[in-house]
């Protein structure tokens, strides 16, 4: 592991991606740590309190949000306007064309429209949100210019980190929105751990210790259930040209039990807070309505068992839908087909696609109930403990090991293509 660590800077072309990536960290943590004027720390720290959405936000906020910061929306516009896109496939047959038919030119003109609409949505959400700050006296009551100033600078600030995740992702070592969300997870464990120290009991030693076991079991079962995957046999038939035989050879397809990774959670996540997000929206025209929406959103989702069971079914929904976003089992069959490929006992074309599909929704139930049940076991622990430390804590682990096992195997991808290239 270590060789292949100095591996990585012995390249060149390697080690200025990594400083690349890390360049970028560094400017989103920076960014993060900016804040905007007028604020109330001690009420600020209430209010972020009050609400676990609000903590899970500052998390993947990078902190930026306990602070108040130009980056306190972090990536969740972008995140938000991916969503909607993507659902957007299912009702416009042009966009369904354009993301999985028109290939490379295809997905960055798809991306390309989710960033022009994160500008909206960050504008909306930055006014809502600091409309209800200023509902909570957490800042100061802005003039109009004023308001509209703060805005336009969270609208910007949020703009340049998915500019920097776009950055990051053009470095093929990983995806840049999901590190990002990995160096504020990594950035906030020092305060997170720091909070847990102040806070211990030693009457709560035995909570402590079990939270250590489920982390432990938590890195274990991701990277079991990251890794695992289920193997489907492929023969290619004998086919003559000219001279030569090619074909007659076996295979397998690879059929992965988390093909998601992390992105349900940060879908689901993102879902979770869209109710938040619309009440911050109705702040345009009335923010006492929307203070009363969001009162009641905040009383809603603070019910343990109603959260846990919201955040576990998005899990499941999620983790299904971008499995089949991500894998066409009709697309599949056909490469098969035009290659000379087949499954031995199954027919090629459709009836490849049918038993792909049922397959992969088998092997999918699998790797979307153990998200699931991973995202609410931290919940669970609150509502026995009552120690909301660990909720937070234990989601946060779940992405970090989760982004961090995508990006080692993408590095590890890249130093074995330069292996061969040597050999070349």
């Amino acid at each position: 592991m270590l060789s292949r660590l100095f591996q990585i800077f012995k390249i060149p072309d390697l080690r200025r991606k990594i400083f690349y990536i890390l360049l970028g960290l560094l400017a989103f943590r920076v960014l993060a740590t900016i804040p905007i004027p007028g604020v109330d720390p001690l009420r600020l720290s209430e209010f972020l309190g009050s609400s676990q959405i609000f903590g899970f936000l500052n998390i993947f906020s990078g902190g930026g949000l306990s602070n108040l910061s130009i980056a306190m929306l972090g990536v969740g516009p972008y995140i938000t306007a991916t969503i909607i896109m993507q659902l957007l496939t299912m009702l416009f047959p042009a966009l369904k064309q354009m993301y999985y038919e028109e290939g490379a030119a295809g997905r960055a003109k798809f991306n390309r429209y989710s960033r022009y609409l994160t500008v909206p949505l960050a504008f909306l959400q930055s006014y809502g949100f600091l409309n209800l700050l200023a509902s909570q006296q957490v800042v100061v009551h802005l003039s109009t210019f004023g308001l509209l100033q703060n805005v336009l600078i969270i609208t910007t600030g949020s703009m340049i980190l998915t500019w920097i995740g776009e950055l990051i992702t053009e470095q093929k070592l990983g995806n840049g929105i999901s590190l990002i969300i990995f160096a504020g997870i990594v950035g906030g464990l020092p305060l997170i751990i720091r909070n847990a120290i102040v806070t211990f009991d030693t009457a709560q030693l035995p909570t402590y210790l079990a939270f250590i076991i489920l982390s432990v079991l938590i890195i274990a079962g991701v990277v079991f259930v990251n890794q695992g995957e289920r193997k489907v046999p492929v023969s290619y038939a004998r086919r003559v040209r000219g001279t030569k035989m090619y074909g007659g050879v076996a295979s397998y397809l690879p059929l992965k039990i988390n093909q998601a990774g992390v992105i349900p959670i940060i879908f689901a996540i993102s879902i979770l807070l869209f109710p938040q997000f619309f009440g911050q929206m109705v702040a345009i025209f009335s923010p006492d309505l929307s203070v009363r929406i969001q009162d009641f959103v905040n009383q809603f989702l603070n019910n343990q068992v109603i959260y846990a069971s919201a955040y576990f079914l998005l899990v499941v929904a999620f983790t299904y839908f971008y499995t089949s976003v991500t894998f066409d089992p009709k697309e599949i069959s056909k490469n098969l087909q035009q290659s000379g490929g087949f499954i031995p006992g199954i027919r090629p074309g459709e009836p490849t696609g049918e038993f792909l599909s049922k397959l992969t929704n088998r092997v999918t139930l699998f790797g979307a109930l153990f998200l699931g049940i991973i995202a609410i076991l931290p919940n669970i622990t609150q509502a026995l403990t009552g120690v909301q430390i660990l909720t937070i804590g234990g989601t946060a682990l779940l992405i970090v090991v989760a982004v961090a096992i995508e990006t080692v195997k993408q590095v590890d991808s890249e130093l074995t293509l330069r292996e061969y290239e040597g050999i070349r």
